[in-house]
């Protein structure tokens, strides 16, 4: 999304669709509307409340810190300038070097 909109816009169409048990997402998701949302996905919010919440939110640490090694292997790529600035304008292309970059950093 563009610098001056937060995600939190298009997270209700992000997960539309696609089944889950549980949600990870940072403090910038936390909102009422979208709990109600995952809520109603049958699925369970690992969302870290808002300082400003009057009443915070239980969540589950564990799931939780999983948040942090999905955000790392999806941020890994963008290290590489081809990636970043996408040279590449055919998707197949594109695709083969998302493949070629995640076997590099590939950790055992």
């Amino acid at each position: 999304m563009p610098g001056q909109q937060g995600d939190i816009t298009t997270a209700p169409a992000l997960l539309e669709g696609i089944p889950a048990r549980h949600v990870l997402a940072d403090k910038a998701y936390d909102s009422n509307a979208l709990r109600a949302i995952i809520k109603a996905k049958r699925a369970k919010a690992a969302i870290l409340s808002n300082r400003t919440r009057k009443k915070l939110i239980h969540h589950d640490n564990a799931i939780y810190k999983m948040r942090n090694q999905i955000e790392r292997c999806i941020n890994r790529p963008k290290n590489f300038r081809r990636f970043a600035t996408r040279y590449d304008r055919r998707a197949s292309r594109f695709l083969a070097f998302i493949h070629l970059a995640c076997a590099t950093q590939w950790q055992a």
